[in-house]
């Protein structure tokens, strides 16, 4: 559904709030179907930001995996390397 959501599980370092806050963001934009609310739904909209952030934070606190913690400049070469055979950049 949200393709610009990255997975934030099972990172060392762990996800910092502002990924989550952001990752709750492109959530509601996508649900709410605009990037910027009307300001009489202004106020809902952030508020919804807020509490997706906050439920998602403490999802990310109590899962539990066997697997080692991802390393953050390695998913993103392999992230680049992906895009490079995509794109032919």
């Amino acid at each position: 559904m949200c393709r610009n959501i990255r997975p934030l599980n099972n990172f060392e370092p762990p996800a910092t709030g502002d990924e989550v806050t952001a990752a709750a963001l492109q959530y509601v934009r996508k649900v709410a179907g605009t990037t910027k609310p009307s300001q009489a739904n202004e106020e809902v909209f952030y508020a919804a930001v807020k509490e997706i952030a906050h439920i998602t934070q403490h999802l990310l606190e109590d899962l539990v995996t066997t697997a080692p913690p991802k390393n953050r400049e390695v998913e993103a070469a392999k992230a680049r390397a992906r895009a490079q055979l995509r794109y032919g950049t």
